[in-house]
């Protein structure tokens, strides 16, 4: 049982405060309730820009990197569709170093020309690297738009295009981060060997006196449910013909969420799953086959993916794949196999929450998500998934009018 102490500041700051004897260091976690889904449709990426920007320099310290190192403090951050999440690693006794660095850029950042062109480079950069220049990099961005319609889901965190981020003006970056960036849309949680008193007493210091903002996010467009099934072939210089199969599947709070991941363990998690044993050893017919699911807010997609060997054909790989899934529908795996990858799933949980740093983002997604109370939910949820309902959602998911599938054909393959 995870126990922690939750506050809330008059400005709408929400405090989460877990103490762990058995560290010196502390973690300091800044979840924003922003990401890809908040954004414009014309001006996608900027979730993700802030990521970077928010380290390129605050109203009153130039460099946000220099000031934690000479603190000994390391550091990092995140974006997602959903959510942004800064966090900070340092000695104990150096705490109040991190509470200066994060509430100086919750207050404002320094909105220079020369930050905002440095960044918007690096992001850049990045998209051509990641996503154009890198062999099948630029998936996402051709499945996104395949499975989702409506909903903005349907791009990426890097955005859309790059001229997205280059075009952005400096208006239109002071307009969104003023929009989001707020102490009544983040939640802050300290997890470490700390007095929860203490820790409210320096949160009101430090960010008491930010003010509350008109935080505009826009209402998220529900996702119709797709009729039929959606085809892509994509031809691009790459050693081996790929195949991505997505299919529509629950919202992160919807109890078929854990079912869902645990069928993707079935299929792909270790020697002993369906995909392993009789498609990649057995038939031999992919050299890497996974499936994996999104842990996406609002309803996701239950992916999978492989690369084929040069002798498997596309739609010879997608029957067999399906007959894999077919047996999951149909229910043709044992209690024990569903009991294996339940425990695994359970330990790999456990053993993260190890350390610190991982429980303090953890409680910051789940309070987001509406408590924080909910982590000490999961293992149960989890071990109550029967056979019964493992069948029920694969019904729902594994629907061919329910499958975007792209044929990522290699331009390398001599095809007869």
């Amino acid at each position: 049982m995870i126990k922690f102490d939750r506050f809330v500041l008059k400005n709408g700051l929400r405090l989460l405060v877990y103490q762990d004897k058995s560290t010196p260091l502390v973690s300091v976690n800044t979840l924003y309730n922003v990401g890809a889904v908040n954004e414009d449709e014309n001006r996608t990426g900027f979730a993700h820009l802030f990521e970077h920007l928010m380290f390129g320099g605050s109203v009153n310290i130039p460099e946000f990197d220099a000031v934690l190192q000479r603190a000994g403090g390391e550091n990092n951050a995140f974006t997602s569709n959903d959510i942004t999440n800064y966090y900070i690693t340092i000695p104990l006794q150096n705490i109040e170093t991190a509470f200066y660095l994060e509430s100086d850029r919750m207050l404002e950042l320094a909105f220079s020309q020369k930050s905002l062109d440095v960044q918007k480079n690096v992001v850049s950069e990045e998209f051509r690297q990641r996503y154009l220049n890198q062999p099948y990099g630029d998936v996402s961005l051709h499945l996104r738009p395949l499975a989702y319609k409506v909903h903005p889901y349907k791009w990426s965190t890097i955005g859309k295009e790059i001229s997205h981020i280059t075009d952005a003006s400096m208006q239109e970056v002071k307009d969104f981060f003023y929009n989001h960036y707020a102490p009544n849309n983040a939640i802050l949680v300290v997890a470490g060997n700390v007095e929860p008193e203490n820790i409210l007493k320096l949160t009101e210091k430090w960010f008491g006196n930010i003010l509350r903002r008109n935080v505009r996010n826009k209402e998220i467009p529900i996702e119709p449910q797709q009729t039929q099934k959606r085809e892509l072939i994509l031809e691009r210089d790459v050693t081996a013909d790929a195949i991505y199969m997505a299919y529509h599947m629950s919202e992160r709070l919807s109890d078929d969420y854990f079912a869902s991941d645990l069928i993707s363990d079935l299929l792909s998690n270790g020697k002993s799953s369906m995909f392993n044993k009789n498609l990649i050893k057995g038939d031999k017919l992919f050299s890497q086959l996974d499936a994996y699911i999104q842990g996406a807010v609002f309803p996701g997609l239950f992916m999978i993916n492989g690369k084929l060997y040069p002798e498997t054909d596309f739609k010879f790989a997608e029957t067999k794949i399906k007959e894999q899934l077919n047996k999951i529908i149909r229910g043709k795996f044992s209690n024990r196999d569903l009991q294996k990858v339940k425990n695994r799933a359970i330990s790999a949980m456990l053993f993260a929450r190890i350390h610190h740093l991982n429980i303090a983002m953890e409680l910051a997604y789940f309070e987001a998500l509406g408590k924080a109370e909910m982590i000490n939910e999961i293992e149960t949820k989890y071990q109550q998934v029967t056979h019964e309902k493992i069948v029920e959602v694969a019904n729902k998911i594994f629907r061919d009018n329910n499958l975007s599938c792209i044929y990522y054909k290699s331009k390398n393959k001599k095809n007869d």
